[in-house]
């Protein structure tokens, strides 16, 4: 039965999914057990770390360098502090934040908890203890760096573990990857590394996402699905980085071929870089979402008998934070043939080859008009012109709320058109599936956020027409998973890419218009219409917003103010 009660409760229950997906545990309390990892005690060596703003070559980055290394000797670990000669680009870097001629030396700091079979590969933390110029880091990368003492003050309660454990507290990260590079090209100690976790941030809060890989990563994710409870990671993320010109400490490592994870969280982004990083402004929930995926990977990594060595790529998913999904590359096929077959059976002898054409056709146009809406009103918001990277982070926020009033008013814009009947809900499919196989067979890692709630979408509607008694409930359910999920990686694509591209949303709105489809009610057009243009007022006022707005307070110190 289609009605309003069950399109609210497919809406509903996808909300609130969705908040599930995007919001961090709650931080454990300085009172929780000594092996598992307390953001509440991390947060003492954060407020330290992030007290003031501590480049490399500043007296604030040696006051800290002596304090972490008498936090990782009470630790019990053995260390020292190797130094390097920086590149002519990052001592050109940094005179241009300190006005100084002089180039200090890059200084390392590398510690060594012993493990019982110091002949086994080790398992090297990694994270840099330098901040740019006018921030004081608190996440950038305090949190990285508190993280990773209080790992291994977790893992040294529970007793020596099977192999060493290296910690690498990396210098000039921020001047260009430049302790790292030293670490890796003359440390004696890079060729007893086995596998790598670096920690990272872009922001100052969020939920904590293992975004990045080594090549060949099947029997890793085998050990990371194993080692983490309620992981957050996609195969789509490890693929998208390796097209994105970012880097991090790891980069370093991976052009070598050393296996590796790297966790980041990217929420409140307008702390990124920013002065106003402080220890106050940190999300707690971030920082105990971070240290607890990296302490169950680090535990399972050192537990080991032997380190996963290298595999095909796996597909993986977090469904809403709360659980790990990992399957071959090739199942993807069987998922895309489930969700094909679901929508065909469904249509079969119930209307027309015309019927399922217009419902391709009218699913295209909602996206090309919506993906072209999204641009348009993005240039009113400033995107247009010269602007600051800082204050473009900073309206992050309202440009993901533009965007869905965007995505929204497209929908009710073409509500009139779209298909309801089950030939011409598989038309409207038809698209998604061909742009789901031609994923399958160019990039099966990426592939999933297609095909996965096709399936969902396509079996629910089988059911509904051989099981009617529980037909409404199945397609309400698959509504519920698969528009959730659109919500929450929407939410995160737009954190990421948003300020640039956010036409990216155009996609999840497609999938998400495809599953809610079956449960749409008649509307009536004019009301319709007035919907989308009163949405498209208020996403258009945003853009108004953020474009007069004066510049955020929170831009980087040493940025350009455009």
């Amino acid at each position: 039965m289609r009605n309003w009660l069950a399109l609210v409760l497919a809406v509903i229950g996808a909300v609130a999914l969705a908040i599930v997906a995007t919001t961090p545990p709650s931080p454990l309390g300085g009172d929780a057990p000594a092996t598992a990892f307390s953001a509440t005690r991390a947060m003492a060596d954060v407020r330290e770390i992030g007290r003031a703003p501590h480049p490399t070559g500043s007296g604030e980055n040696a006051a800290l360098r002596a304090y972490l290394i008498a936090r990782l000797r009470s630790l019990g670990m053995t260390v020292d502090t190797p130094t390097g000669t920086m590149s002519e680009a990052a001592a050109k870097r940094l005179s241009n934040w300190n006005k100084s001629s002089v180039t200090p030396p890059l200084t390392n700091i590398v510690a060594v908890l012993p493990g019982r079979d110091r002949s086994l590969p080790a398992v090297l933390l990694m994270a840099h203890h330098d901040s740019v110029w006018g921030s004081p880091g608190a996440a950038d990368d305090g949190a990285g760096v508190a993280s990773i003492l209080e790992t291994v003050r977790a893992i040294r309660a529970q007793g020596q573990p099977a192999r060493d454990l290296i910690v690498l507290l990396s210098d000039g990260e921020e001047l260009g990857l430049e302790g790292a590079k030293v670490f890796f090209a003359s440390d004696p100690r890079r060729a007893r590394v086995g596998v790598i976790v670096n920690l990272e941030t872009r922001g100052g809060g969020g939920r904590a996402s293992m975004f990045e890989t080594g090549s060949d990563n099947g029997a890793m994710m085998d050990l990371f699905g194993r080692s983490v409870a309620r992981p957050v990671a996609t195969s789509l993320s490890v693929f998208v980085y390796k097209k994105l010109p970012n880097s991090t400490d790891y980069t370093v490592a991976k052009k070598l071929g050393v296996p590796g994870f790297n966790f980041a969280f990217i929420g409140r982004p307008q702390l990124y870089h920013s002065p106003l990083a402080t220890p106050d402004a940190l999300d707690q929930g971030a920082l105990q979402d971070m240290g607890r995926q990296v302490l169950g990977l680090t535990r399972g990594l050192l537990a080991a008998p032997t380190l996963p060595g290298k595999a095909a790529d796996s597909v993986f998913f977090d469904a809403f934070g709360l659980v790990f999904v990992s399957y071959a590359a090739a199942v993807g096929w069987l998922i895309l043939a489930l969700g094909a077959a679901g929508y065909a059976v469904a249509a079969w002898g119930r209307g027309t080859i015309g019927e399922s054409v217009r419902g391709a056709g009218t699913l295209l146009a909602l996206t090309v008009v919506a993906g072209l809406a999204l641009y348009l009103v993005n240039i009113v918001s400033g995107a247009g012109g010269a602007t600051n990277y800082y204050d473009r982070l900073a309206a992050i926020p309202r440009l993901e709320g533009q965007a869905l009033l965007v995505c929204l008013a497209a929908l009710a814009l073409f509500r009139r058109w779209l298909p309801t009947d089950a030939a011409g809900v598989f038309g409207a499919a038809l698209p998604l599936l061909l742009l789901g196989l031609f994923m399958q067979a160019t990039a099966p890692t990426a592939a999933y956020p297609i095909a996965v709630p096709l399936m969902l979408g396509g079996l629910a509607l089988a059911v509904r027409r051989y099981v009617p008694a529980i037909g409404t409930v199945a397609v309400v359910v698959a509504a519920m998973l698969g528009v959730g999920y659109m919500l929450g990686f929407g939410f995160f694509l737009l954190q990421a890419v948003g300020p640039k591209t956010p036409m990216i949303a155009a996609m999840p709105l497609a999938v998400s218009t495809v599953l809610l489809l079956p449960l749409m009610p008649e509307a009536d057009s004019r009301r319709a219409t007035l919907i989308s243009g009163l949405l498209l007022a208020a996403a258009v006022g945003i853009a108004l917003w953020v474009l007069l707005d004066p510049i955020a307070p929170s831009i980087a110190a040493y940025s350009t103010d455009h």
